[in-house]
């Protein structure tokens, strides 16, 4: 399984399943990160925290433990 935080920097991927659960994943949805939507990895914190990405046409940054539960491909 390919997670969200192993994406390479400069990567389009798309997501396949979140795997959160109440609370985080209805957090994750709202952002706009829904199964089907692609997403640009921009950069990622030198510590890997937290990483900058493209989804639906804006910029987001996300948590290494958000990005950790989406599953992508």
């Amino acid at each position: 399984m390919n997670t969200l935080k192993q994406t390479k920097v400069g990567s389009t991927v798309k997501v396949v399943k979140l795997h959160g659960e109440g609370v985080v994943k209805r957090r994750i949805m709202d952002m706009g990160i829904t199964k089907g939507v692609e997403i640009y990895v921009r950069k990622v914190a030198p510590l890997g925290d937290p990483i900058e990405i493209t989804v639906r046409g804006y910029e987001l940054s996300l948590r290494k433990a958000d990005a950790e539960i989406i599953e992508v491909e």
